[in-house]
């Protein structure tokens, strides 16, 4: 070979055989089956929810800016340009009661086995009534005509039976935030004291102190007493018979808290997020992972 004669290199590239050409196409293919099927099932879920969901799904989609915004603790949505409307915090004011409402029947729970445990109801439980009304959580603690009384008769002087009571239910109210309303009800018998001018309004209304200084002595928080109510037998527990025992009672209530714009549509918000932070979760891993080899570069 000549030395200025030129060397040819051949150089020979070796080709993938045929599935080559379509090792990763089914993987697209899953993942818009995948993507598909996600979308159905969520749709299907979200159907086959109560309309709260729906409400709270809807309101989220419809203004997630302004939802963001609330739920981050940013910017007041009220004052931006994508503000919820009337609807909207309307169904948040809603949702933050259903929020109170669900605590309080936890606390009702908690409190009755409370008392239970500690056995100072033992032969009166017929004279204790925990519920959650319209207005919040009600402590009813009523004579019954059966056993010991809580007042004597024209008396404002708690008996140890009511004393005892008060100082078991003081402990779990004071680790609440709600005010505390205090009511003393009497019922409709003639009041006989010699004493001018004392009625069944002022022994109502010294029988709730009474029940207020027990609480305080039991601990709980004197600021939280925020009224002392006196009723007489104004409002009876029980209509039809004025006489009845039930209606000499002591009510404790501690009402639902109004809450500003801004908090209920940071709870609506979050609800919204929660409900759709969910909803991705229960996409099984291998969903997940499929989607992500479709992506260029995503399989190895």
């Amino acid at each position: 070979m000549d030395g200025g004669e030129k060397k040819i290199i051949i150089v020979k590239k070796k080709k993938g055989g045929h599935g080559g050409h379509h090792g990763g196409s089914w993987k697209v293919a899953y993942a818009d089956f995948v993507t598909a099927m996600m979308a159905f099932f969520l749709v299907m879920w979200i159907m086959s929810m109560d309309e709260g969901v729906k409400d709270l799904v809807q309101g989220y989609f419809s203004n997630p800016i302004g939802w963001r915004k609330a739920f981050s603790g940013g910017q007041n949505p009220l004052s931006s340009g994508n503000a919820p409307t009337n609807l909207d915090i309307r169904r948040a004011v809603l949702l933050s009661r259903e929020y109170q409402r669900a605590a309080f029947e936890d606390v009702a729970e908690e409190i009755e086995e409370g008392l239970e445990a500690s056995g100072v109801t033992a032969g009166i439980d017929a004279a204790v009534e925990i519920e959650v009304t319209d207005q919040g959580l009600r402590i009813e603690l009523m004579e019954t005509g059966e056993g010991d009384p809580f007042f004597d008769r024209s008396s404002a002087e708690l008996k140890p039976t009511l004393a005892r009571v008060l100082g078991a239910i003081a402990p779990r109210l004071n680790e609440l935030t709600n005010p505390i309303v205090i009511e003393g009800h009497t019922d409709a018998m003639p009041f006989a004291n010699p004493r001018p001018g004392y009625t069944n309004w002022e022994l109502s209304a010294d029988r709730a102190q009474a029940a207020r200084r027990v609480l305080e002595a039991s601990g709980l928080g004197r600021w939280r007493v925020a009224e002392v109510r006196g009723y007489a037998d104004r409002k009876l527990k029980v209509p039809d018979d004025p006489y009845a025992a039930r209606n000499r009672r002591i009510s404790l209530l501690l009402p639902f808290e109004d809450v500003t714009e801004a908090e209920a549509l940071a709870l609506l918000g979050r609800e919204a997020h929660e409900v759709a932070t969910d909803t991705a979760a229960a996409v099984s891993e291998d969903h997940v992972q499929a989607l992500r080899e479709a992506r260029p570069g995503g399989g190895h």
